[in-house]
């Protein structure tokens, strides 16, 4: 996807109230275009395979096809899918199938625009547009390699960092404002003095907290204004 145009977006669910609701969202949300919406899981995946969407807001649980069944159909890959459910068992299948993000129903604005950063950001991504990239941080022995893809969210503390990575933690001598201006804008956020997240990793928002794998991560009232602007709040 070009990072000038809109990204077209899909809403399947066989309720209509659903529909409404995510529709809606879709269309006051910045950046994204209402392609379709639709009760019937065959008519979105002829949608999909023939390259009309970037993204697809899938409901899992539908008696014409369910969102499994369709994601196994898929011919075009480039799609990405956010998917929609009432159950919580359905997350660990769904995740086996690379989607952006799993919304559980009844579905907040604000939770659905945290799942439409994570779906930017990783379509910017697919096509090299950000995110690639890696840092050397200095321990006490050792120089380390470390992808910008591997960290979840930097915490200061004084003169040191301490980065939290998808593979354990790093300990630096460096100061947070440094790091700030290192990291590429498009992919992390400073939310508070002492914390920088990734937004990709972030799961939701919660009470003016950011939510990276369990951990609640608060956001600095001087930080509110650009998190809100980042995420598209």
């Amino acid at each position: 996807m070009e990072s000038n145009r809109l990204m077209r977006c899909i809403v399947v669910d066989d309720e209509h109230p659903a529909i409404r609701l995510l529709s809606g969202y879709v269309k006051k949300t910045p950046g994204l275009q209402l392609v379709l919406q639709t009760t019937s899981a065959h008519q979105a995946l002829n949608a999909i395979n023939n390259g009309s969407a970037d993204l697809v807001l899938l409901d899992i649980q539908m008696p014409e096809m369910t969102g499994i069944e369709l994601m196994k159909s898929l011919k075009n890959h480039e799609t990405k899918v956010i998917f929609t459910t009432a159950y919580t068992e359905y997350a660990l299948e769904g995740y086996q199938y690379d989607v952006i993000d799993y919304l559980l129903k009844p579905i907040t604005f604000e939770r659905f625009l945290v799942a439409i950063a994570k779906a930017k950001q990783r379509i910017r991504s697919a096509v090299g547009e950000q995110c690639s990239g890696y840092l050397l941080l200095r321990t006490e022995y050792k120089v380390h390699k470390t992808d910008f893809s591997t960290i979840l969210y930097i915490e200061g503390l004084g003169d040191y960092l301490i980065f939290y990575l998808t593979t354990g933690k790093l300990m630096t001598l460096e100061r947070m404002k440094n790091m700030e201006q290192i990291l590429p804008d498009e992919c992390f956020v400073r939310i508070h003095k002492s914390y920088i997240v990734s937004i990709s990793q972030i799961d939701y928002i919660e009470k003016a907290k950011i939510v990276i794998r369990g951990q609640y991560l608060p956001v600095g009232d001087t930080y509110k204004n650009v998190v809100k602007l980042k995420l598209g709040l």
